[in-house]
């Protein structure tokens, strides 16, 4: 079942690749910051972005599931 927060976990999880994927966004080396080309402190940004989107949508998916076994005691009593 599609929920809102099933949404927004789905675009956690997927907002990653599409930037990665879409290299020419990135392909380039300006703006450098601190001497390191823009193409590669961009691509080290998105690892700890990545790592933030992935722990909310854990937790996202986690409160989701509580709710749902919370649910499905509530109406089997």
């Amino acid at each position: 079942m599609v929920t809102p927060v099933r949404v927004v976990i789905a675009l956690c999880l997927v907002a990653p690749f599409v930037a990665m994927l879409w290299v020419s966004s990135y392909a380039k080396v300006d703006p450098a910051f601190i001497g390191i080309p823009f193409f590669y402190w961009y691509q080290m940004l998105w690892v700890l972005i990545s790592t933030v989107l992935t722990m909310i949508a854990y937790q996202l998916w986690q409160r989701d599931q509580r709710a749902r076994k919370a649910l499905r005691e509530g109406a089997s009593r």
